[in-house]
């Protein structure tokens, strides 16, 4: 007789089908599992079919892993001591952020509680003991941290768990919560570059640290832990930098477990992943959370490569060692540094190659084996930032630089250069740009609300790492620090929950949705240069909404948006209902069996707008419309008058009714409608404009990106 595999699955019951017999759900559950088998829900197939036909059941989801997404920053984005979102919110003071993610390194001076005051008496979570960890691991500043694997461990019986606590023995869980609320670390650097002092956006904000990533691997079960617990728990802002690919929302746990916490007025800040430049590969795209892109900044981190005529020239690098070549070496051109016959000879040279088809992997590589002095690659490779961090001296160029080195080498005979690193470079431009590996919308799952909502700093970014995991190597050798530079958008993530915390700081009577709207629609469309911000991933042409929602995140701004477009439980519950998601399937999503779906609507009033245009009748030359409705509220001053101004989108017609909105009073709502007018089949994939609302004789200007998209929407 064969043995029957089981499964781990996350099941959804209803409450209100629990007998009274039983004092609380735990019991219940217990009792319906007892009945079937005497363990977990580790369910083989006979036993989750007796479990569909128990009272009270919902619906059951297999248990899955999800994936990680991986300072100057804070003054990138404008904060500042003296005005702005840092001194109005007290620098995020006692708002509480949980970090869902691989666990913490408590020792990190990120954690300090220098200045902190005593944790709100209205926090009900715990320090958890654990290997290498226990109680007064925590302080005022990590006020709690977590542990969850009985999914992880029930998916895997004979798993054994090396660091059984919150302890992180990855880095990511580490650097993102200091991102987010980071106390400052005065001389914090990565190996020399980034010198300066750190912190998080919210450095009086609490931290609190919910381990469920594991090096052993994790499960989606413990992730809906993690977020229950710190619902439970009293969080106020909650950064997820993980997810899950391709899922419907009724299956997606973290949009399951989100919609939990922001019933409870938690507000969710979500990372985008990192599987572009290709669009509709977002996830969580679910529509109550941030979605959150990731953009570079306008600071560099290189060395400087200067030629025996004393022309210098600057290239990317974050090489950690302590090379230094005062005197001259000799520098040799290799071409595409593909012919391995000559490397013996180049030993005590700098070589010079120049990226061809992508070789830059193996280039290094041949420099490696070869033990080259020093490297120096040309290439225009948006790919090439992954090799930054190389393990011998490497300074990366463009090509118009690289021309300049091959030249002077062409035209002496015994061409020569030094190398000096650890250079650090403020002010670039144009900054910021949409990063490559950004995932862009639509989100599949739910395609009628505009994905992502906006960009953050995600590229290059500086915050502490655990001391004993390597962070650089050095040829053969690993390197340890006490802070790392990683990019992702799981760097972006903890910038906007970051912010969060500030604006909660500043007006705790906002919901989640009216955060969100002041961050979106205050953001900026426009890089340091005053042009729009562009897109790497789309040869440097405009970035479209679809890869950095409304704009780059501006604090400041967000403080004192205006207007907001506010969004209640029940909102989300109609756009359920208008998706056609069976009563059970949304019910698993708002735990509730009283759902009302006498109003469906797919619009959601939402600070942004998407239309699709993709029919292939035999009327497809004839136009279409596709008309929005939507409420703003006055929380700007008390009398105003805002005025709607439109960007051309070419080859529709958009237009809006009212065109103007007055507002008599603070907190008074008014609503107006959109019309999009346009072909049934585009020529272009993707067309794009905003609306801004701009107040009479103020200075407020609410910005929404409108897009019109021929993209299908198979999955």
């Amino acid at each position: 007789m064969t043995a029957v595999e089981s499964d781990t699955y996350i099941v959804h019951m209803d409450k209100s089908a629990m007998p009274k017999a039983f004092s609380g759900q735990h019991n219940w559950y217990l009792a319906i599992l007892n009945s079937l088998s005497g363990f977990s829900a580790s369910l083989s197939p006979e036993e989750l079919e007796a479990l569909k036909n128990t009272p009270g059941y919902v619906s059951s989801i297999r248990d899955s892993p999800v994936k990680l997404d991986t300072t100057h920053s804070s003054q990138f984005l404008g904060l500042n001591y003296n005005s702005g979102a840092w001194p109005v919110s007290s620098f995020g003071k006692d708002v509480i952020i949980g970090v869902v993610d691989t666990g913490v390194w408590p020792e990190s001076e990120s954690f300090n509680d220098d200045g902190m005051t005593e944790i709100p008496s209205r926090w009900k979570g715990e320090c958890e003991s654990g290997t290498q960890f226990n109680s007064s691991s925590c302080n005022k500043k990590l006020i709690g941290a977590r542990f969850f694997n009985k999914g992880l461990i029930a998916n895997n019986p004979n798993l054994t768990i090396q660091m059984n606590s919150p302890r992180d023995t990855d880095g990511h869980g580490t650097h993102t919560s200091s991102t987010a609320a980071g106390n400052y670390v005065r001389n914090a650097s990565y190996f020399g570059y980034a010198t300066g002092t750190a912190s998080g956006m919210a450095p009086k904000a609490r931290v609190a640290i919910y381990k469920a990533i594991w090096d052993e691997g994790n499960s989606a079960s413990d992730l809906i832990a993690a977020i229950d617990q710190a619902i439970i728990d009293g969080v106020d802002v909650l950064s997820l930098s993980l997810g899950q690919d391709h899922l419907e929302l009724y299956n997606d746990p973290i949009a399951i477990a989100t919609f939990a916490a922001v019933e409870k007025n938690i507000f969710v800040s979500t990372s985008a992943g990192n599987h572009g430049p290709r669009f509709g590969i977002l996830h969580n795209g679910n529509p109550w959370v941030l979605t959150v892109a990731a953009g570079t900044m306008d600071r560099e981190l290189g060395a400087v490569l200067t030629l025996g005529n004393k022309v210098s020239v600057w290239g990317w690098s974050q090489y950690p060692g302590n090379f230094t070549s005062s005197t001259q070496l000799p520098i040799v051109f290799m071409d595409k540094c593909d012919d391995r016959t000559e490397w013996n000879k180049l030993r005590k040279k700098i070589v010079v190659c120049e990226d061809k088809n992508n070789l830059i992997g193996a280039q290094i590589f041949n420099m490696l084996d070869a033990n080259v002095t020093g490297g120096v690659l040309i290439s225009n490779s948006s790919d090439a930032d992954v090799w930054y961090q190389s393990p011998f001296p490497a300074i990366f160029l463009t090509p118009k630089d690289g021309e300049t080195v091959k030249d002077y080498i062409k035209r002496n005979a015994k061409p020569s250069a030094t190398m000096e690193f650890q250079k650090t470079s403020l002010g670039t431009k144009p900054a910021p740009i949409v990063a490559m590996y950004s995932s862009r919308g639509p989100f599949l799952g739910c395609p009628y609300v505009l994905k992502p909502d906006i960009m953050a700093p995600g590229t290059f970014v500086l915050a502490s790492w655990p001391e004993i995991i390597h962070s650089a190597r050095l040829r053969s050798n690993v390197l340890y620090g006490k802070f790392n530079i990683l990019s992702g958008t799981s760097m972006a993530c903890p910038h906007a929950a970051g912010v969060a915390a500030l604006l909660k700081g500043a007006h705790p009577e906002w919901s989640p949705a009216a955060i969100r709207s002041a961050m979106m629609t205050t953001s900026d469309s426009i890089d340091n240069t005053g042009r729009s911000i562009k897109d790497i991933g789309n040869n440097y042409l405009t970035a479209s909404p679809l890869a950095m929602g409304t704009g780059h995140i501006n604090p400041n701004k967000a403080l004192d948006p205006g207007l907001i477009y506010d969004a209640t439980i029940e909102d989300y519950v109609n756009l359920l209902c208008a998706l056609n998601f069976t009563s059970n399937q949304i019910q698993t999503i708002t735990k509730s069996s009283s759902n009302n779906c006498s109003s469906p609507s797919l619009d959601l009033n939402y600070p942004s707008f998407i239309a699709f245009f993709n029919t292939n009748d035999s009327k497809s030359n004839s136009k279409t419309v596709k008309e929005f409705q939507r409420t703003v509220t006055n929380v700007g001053i008390g009398m105003s008058t805002y005025t709607a101004t439109l960007t051309p989108m070419e080859g529709f017609k958009v237009s809006i009714t009212p065109e103007k909105l007055i507002f008599k009073e603070k907190n008074e709502k008014q609503s107006y409608k959109v019309t999009i007018e346009g072909p049934r089949k585009m020529e272009d994939s993707v067309v794009f404009g905003y609306l801004s609302w701009v107040e009479a004789g103020g200075k407020h200007v609410v910005r929404s990106p409108i897009v019109a998209t021929s993209m299908k929407l198979d999955k």
